[in-house]
């Protein structure tokens, strides 16, 4: 049986800004387990690579975490001190950030940026890091590697760069690696070429993996459970299976409207989600999707409602949900 790796309890994160304080994360929980992949999926703003960034403890100032746990492999991160956070950070759990030409120093070698995580979280000598180096590009599939740690990031194509990145992120072979939209600025080859590495090296070194997007094409490949984030709370979650062909929220089922489908035999029109996400200065006191849900009824707009169980797995927050539950309940009683 696999041990659990991460485990958030209703964790609420908010930044704290001169206009007044947004809350970026609003009781949040969720769980993995050793060789998990998990997709985070919303759009812009929803609070996925907030709550992803918590786990290494890199939400800076002002950004503070204002209730909740986070437990990860024995350690308990909201209570860490920056000296602690920076001994983990690299070593047991690693990120991939979205643009591998912002993350790379420019004025370092290729080589001089992964020795340096080998030289901070590890024991070995300095032939040993360069050997460790070389192996690291071979691993991500980076050709003539003893050349290669001599050069600099411009000298390398986005694929490449987002290659060397993971390259760093394995150094030390991490519990847990976080991929922040790591195939954004990629073209749809390069991308196959390294959501395929990704798995391919989960499989090799045993890691969990979570997947930030907005793509949920690209969760359908590598995922096996899926987070929707609406607002800084999580909408839905389940199986992959769950979350496209069982879905229970009406703004996973918006998100899964607006892609394309190769299955189609005519030509249909994408049916984007009307609306704007809300204001996380002056958040509502109902569901968040509330306003821009074409089935919303009153109580969307007043109460936040409870998540409905609709497998051991599977759960999402929706009034419509509850109303389902309750009317069944009602027909079997009258039938009884």
């Amino acid at each position: 049986m696999s041990k659990v790796l991460l485990d958030i309890r209703n964790e609420r994160l908010s930044f704290f800004t001169p206009a007044g304080e947004v809350k970026a994360i609003n009781d949040v929980s969720f769980s993995m387990n050793e060789g998990d992949v998990l997709g985070i999926v919303g759009e812009s703003g929803s609070g996925k690579s907030v709550t992803a960034y918590s786990i290494m403890g890199l939400n800076a100032e002002p950004g503070r975490l204002i209730g909740g746990e986070i437990h990860f492999n024995g350690h308990r991160i909201d209570q860490m001190s920056e000296r602690e956070l920076r001994k983990i950070r690299g070593n047991e759990v690693s990120i991939i950030f979205q643009d591998p030409m912002t993350s790379l120093n420019p004025v370092y070698t290729i080589g001089n940026q992964i020795v340096e995580v080998l030289r901070l979280h590890t024991h070995l000598n300095r032939k040993e890091q360069k050997a460790r180096a070389i192996e690291l590009l071979r691993l991500v599939g980076i050709s003539e590697p003893e050349k290669r740690l001599k050069q600099y990031p411009h000298e390398f194509s986005g694929g490449m760069r987002q290659r060397i990145m993971i390259a760093i992120a394995l150094a030390c072979e991490p519990k847990l690696l976080i991929a922040d939209e790591p195939t954004t600025a990629l073209d749809v080859t390069i991308q196959a070429q390294i959501l395929e590495l990704m798995i391919e090296l989960k499989n090799k070194i045993g890691m969990s993996i979570i997947m930030i997007t907005h793509d949920l094409g690209i969760v359908s490949t590598i995922c096996e459970k899926i987070a929707v984030m609406y607002a800084g709370k999580i909408v839905e979650y389940g199986t992959v299976d769950e979350i496209f062909y069982e879905t229970a929220h009406e703004y996973t089922k918006g998100l899964l409207r607006s892609i394309p489908k190769l299955t189609e035999k005519q030509h249909e029109k994408l049916v984007p989600i009307d609306g704007t996400p809300v204001d996380m200065l002056n958040p509502p006191a109902g569901c968040p999707f509330a306003s821009r849900c074409s089935s919303c009824m009153k109580i969307c707009l007043s109460q936040m409602p409870e998540y409905t169980h609709l497998s051991d797995t599977h759960y999402s927050a929706c009034w419509l949900l509850q109303k389902k539950e309750l009317t069944k309940g009602e027909e079997e009683e009258n039938r009884g």
